[in-house]
């Protein structure tokens, strides 16, 4: 962790997702549905949803989140070749003994466009422990 977390911080990623990336996950979670191995008329394939869901919890393990609850809407599809942009906000932070608690809201978006919203809460250990 690079930093205490504190109410209000923002972290952003961004990716795009390709058939390798859908065909591997695919391999690995067994969800192997037509839309994510047959190509659509533009040649794209649909990511899985957890797939998607990997872009805040990239941001979380950044952050050394140990996770105890995600929550996850997915309101639109995500097509290979799109770029993603996932952005966390510390919602709340609770400072323990040996340990800060922790709330996160998840959006990603396309081109502004929602197709995530999340939430998870975890907690991250202070130094040395």
């Amino acid at each position: 962790m690079a930093s205490e977390p504190a109410d209000g911080d923002v972290h952003v990623f961004e990716r795009t997702f390709t058939h390798a990336d859908v065909e591997q996950f695919g391999e690995v979670s067994g969800d192997r549905q037509a839309i994510h191995t047959e190509p659509d008329s533009e040649g794209r394939l649909v990511v899985q949803g957890l797939l998607t869901a990997t872009l805040p919890t990239k941001i979380g393990g950044d952050l050394g989140v140990l996770a105890r609850s995600m929550e996850f809407e997915f309101l639109e599809p995500v097509y290979t070749g799109e770029s993603i942009t996932c952005e966390v906000t510390t919602e709340h932070v609770a400072e323990r003994e040996d340990r800060y608690d922790i709330a996160c809201a998840v959006v990603c978006r396309r081109a502004g466009e929602t197709v995530l919203n999340g939430r998870f809460e975890g907690l991250v250990w202070k130094a040395g422990q």
